[in-house]
């Protein structure tokens, strides 16, 4: 098979090859790195890329399938971890001069996880400095580049790995998302992307940011974001807020339908500006959902406002834990991320509290318009790429570092843990990708999951390759 066959194969695909031995695990492996190899210069999908180690664990998974040992969900499919996550045996950077080389002693828990049903590992995909912003550029590794159009953003700050997935980089990737970051790149690369409810994967070490980073797949396929989840959930005793309830058959009931189901349509969220390419794609696709057999409505939302407020004031009092490095680096990070934690240096006690009731509230007051839908849909973004040496496009206001106002549809599902995917819906006419989000009741990872493959069906998006 060719490097294009083989890199844009699906994990539910490659790994029932290998399993019945039609495909060498090897020869896989060595195509898909020559792709990579041709091709990551133009995407810069990789901070670091573990070739040797990935061929040295394709010929044990070939030993194993030809010795007749147990073969794993994922036995011989690769897999790329997001430089975020801890990694033992690979660099964990964080996008940031001040982490080059950092070499953690264990690994978050979804990388044994993996390891266990015989995933491989491609290496760690790049992010933002310390995930900070929605673009895909940091200090350390330089822009990632959108498949679709070099030099335009590909999303972050799960930005390698939403590159990687439409750039044929194989099939499976993981992404975490503290406002959208898993979400954003499957928008701006024209990838399937989950953020499930909070606590269903293990993330550690648990982060300070209030309990809103997410950890998810990222993939060209629900099928396959099904199968990584119910690989990497479940709960773990060094992560006090995982769910104590294991992932449910998540692929097998894919095909299940949204017939019947209640759905709200929200083109703004009441807060959010939105590009009209953009608007009009999503419309589009939320009509198909009527075709499916649900009751469609567009609604008014009565919890918009306090969103924005919130989260500029989050974001930014939750990345003065990065403050001890300006000492230091302050030169050498990513001026914006410096902008934002400067903006909140002299927050008081009693001023976050206050803002944590706020919070509490808004949060209370979502789940509380829940109980009257099965599903919320809208944009996942409000613009399609743009450069991404810059934090907004030129048509929207500048900002020292609120990237977060083209954003508005994300973070809200962060403070609330609902489960919310991103799902392709079409392209602008510069033919850049645009994702509509599917946001569900939280714990219903199950339903976002089953709502994203209905909408895959009709309105199907995996053969839609960029040309690199």
């Amino acid at each position: 098979m060719n490097s294009e066959t083989i890199g844009f194969m699906p994990a539910t695909e490659w790994a029932e090859k290998i399993r019945t031995k039609q495909m060498s695990p090897v020869e896989a492996m060595r195509t898909l790195l020559d792709r990579i190899s041709a091709l990551e210069p133009k995407v810069n999908a990789f901070a670091y890329l573990a070739a040797d180690q990935a061929m040295d664990a394709a010929r044990a998974a070939e030993k194993a399938v030809m010795g007749g040992e147990r073969i794993g969900r994922l036995h011989g499919v690769p897999v790329t971890i997001k430089d975020l996550a801890w990694t033992k045996d690979m660099p964990t950077q964080n996008g940031s001069l001040s982490s080059k080389g950092a070499q953690p002693t264990e690994d978050t828990p979804v990388v044994p996880r993996l390891k266990a049903e015989g995933a491989i590992i491609l290496g760690k995909t790049t992010t933002s400095e310390f995930g900070w912003k929605g673009v895909s550029e940091s200090p350390l590794t330089g822009i990632t580049h959108n498949p679709w159009k070099h030099g335009m953003n590909a999303g972050a700050s799960s930005a390698g790995a939403g590159a990687a997935a439409a750039a044929g980089f194989g099939p499976l990737h993981q992404g975490s998302d503290g406002a959208g970051s898993i979400r954003m790149p499957a928008h701006f690369c024209g990838v399937f992307g989950l953020k499930p409810s909070f606590g269903r994967v293990p993330y550690y070490p648990v982060g300070t940011g209030d309990l809103t980073s997410h950890m998810g797949p990222m993939t060209r396929t629900v099928a396959d974001g099904a199968v990584m989840l119910e690989v990497m959930g479940g709960p773990h005793h060094l992560d006090f807020t995982t769910l104590e309830a294991w992932p449910a058959a998540y692929q097998a009931r894919l095909a299940e339908g949204i017939k019947g189901k209640k759905i709200a349509y929200s083109p703004d969220l009441g807060v959010a500006r939105v590009d009209p390419d953009v608007a009009a794609l999503v419309k589009a696709a939320v009509d198909r959902f009527t075709e499916l057999g649900a009751h469609v409505e567009e609604v008014t939302i009565p919890w918009g406002k306090p969103g924005p407020e919130l989260i500029r004031f989050f974001w930014s009092a939750h990345m003065t834990s990065r403050k001890p490095l300006l000492a230091r680096w302050e030169n050498q990070m990513d001026p914006g991320l410096v902008a934002c934690i400067r903006e909140a240096e002299n927050i008081r006690a009693d001023e976050y509290q206050a803002a944590r009731e706020r919070k509490m509230r808004y949060v209370a007051d979502i789940h509380r318009w829940f109980e009257d839908w099965d599903f919320l849909l809208t944009p996942s973004v409000s613009v399609a790429g743009f450069p991404a040496e810059k934090l907004m496009p030129d048509h929207w206001p500048t900002h020292p570092w609120d990237w977060v106002s083209w954003a508005e549809f994300s973070y809200p599902f962060n403070m609330s843990w609902n489960p919310a995917s991103s799902v392709p819906c079409g392209f602008t006419t510069d033919g850049l990708p645009v994702g509509l989000q599917i946001v569900g009741k939280r714990f219903d990872d199950l339903g976002v999951l089953q709502a994203s493959a209905a909408f895959e069906g009709v309105q199907p998006w995996a053969d839609k390759r960029p040309m690199l």
